[in-house]
């Protein structure tokens, strides 16, 4: 009598793991976005001047690191301290990180209202980073934006973070887009003060 072959179980692909967001647990590439955004936030710590480092609400492991970082001048040296920063803001509780970037904010002279802007800024810079088809998106509500400006940045602040590069196209995404957002209001505002003056004249018609 020929025996059938047993069925295997299906072997499972990396990928079930990586980016399933019914499992209640954050995606790999969301856990990459805010371990490079608490890198670039350590980095601003580390270059505040001494009298703006006394005022930052600093637990004690993370203000030796960051002043560690500080006296270290030698380029690859200063490069691991900083990683180290990185790596002791990621352990911080998330009440910890908010009193920084509120501090930070209040010695950078960040209004509340341009507070929520910078928020509403990284969320676009996730999306963007997290699905190719909220470029498009994007484009349509800011029609200034440079289309292939913001891809290539995409394209290569996503090889910064798979290859732990620093984040200088992260930071340049975010600046992108900032710029067309600015560009946009600016349009809005002249928009605005042609139809005020429309209006002004009619006005002086009847």
């Amino acid at each position: 009598m020929t025996q059938r072959p047993r069925t295997l179980p299906a072997s499972r692909s990396p990928r079930d793991d990586e980016d399933d967001p019914y499992d209640g647990r954050p995606s790999k590439s969301q856990l990459k976005r805010e371990m490079q955004e608490l890198q670039v936030l350590g980095a601003e710590l580390v270059a505040l001047s001494k009298d703006a480092h006394k005022k930052m609400p600093l637990p004690e492991n993370l203000d030796e690191a960051v002043r560690e970082a500080r006296r270290i001048t030698d380029h690859e040296g200063k490069r691991r301290q900083l990683q180290y920063v990185g790596k002791v803001m990621r352990s911080l509780h998330d009440e910890e990180v908010q009193k920084i970037r509120a501090a930070l904010d209040a010695y950078n002279g960040v209004s509340k209202a341009e507070t929520v802007r910078l928020h509403a800024i990284e969320r676009w810079r996730e999306r963007l980073l997290a699905d190719d088809a909220v470029l498009t998106e994007f484009v349509a509500k800011y029609p200034s934006a440079d289309v292939q400006t913001g891809r290539n940045l995409i394209r290569s602040a996503r090889r910064d973070q798979q290859q732990q590069r620093p984040p200088k196209h992260f930071r340049e995404l975010f600046h992108w887009i900032k710029a067309a957002q600015d560009e946009a209001g600016a349009s809005a505002g002249e928009a605005s003060d042609v139809s005020a003056t429309d209006h002004e004249d009619d006005d002086g018609e009847y």
